[in-house]
C-alpha cells in the first residue's frame, strides 16, 4: 500500500520506496524503511498530507506520499 491511501489517524510502518529519484530526498527527511509513519491530517483539497516521523511533523506533497510503500499497523 501507498502512504498516499492511508487515511487520517492510520499508522503504518515504511517498507520501501518506488522510485529511486526521490529516494534519497525522503530519506534525508527521516523517511527511512523500518520508521513507523502516522498520518495526521489531509488538507482540503488533498495536497498536502502532514504526517507525524520520528517524533516530528513532516509535510508531504502527494506525489511524494505515492513513492512510499508502507503496510498498515492493525
Amino acid at each position: 500500500m501507498k502512504l498516499s491511501e492511508l487515511k487520517p489517524g492510520q499508522e503504518a510502518t515504511i517498507l520501501a520506496f518506488a522510485g529511486e529519484d526521490v529516494s534519497i530526498k525522503l530519506m534525508e527527511m527521516g523517511l527511512v524503511p523500518g520508521e513507523t509513519i502516522l498520518l495526521e491530517q489531509v488538507a482540503p483539497l488533498g495536497d498536502p498530507i502532514s504526517v507525524l516521523v520520528s517524533g516530528y511533523h513532516l509535510s508531504l506533497r502527494l506525489n511524494e506520499a505515492e513513492n512510499i510503500i508502507v503496510d498498515i499497523i492493525h
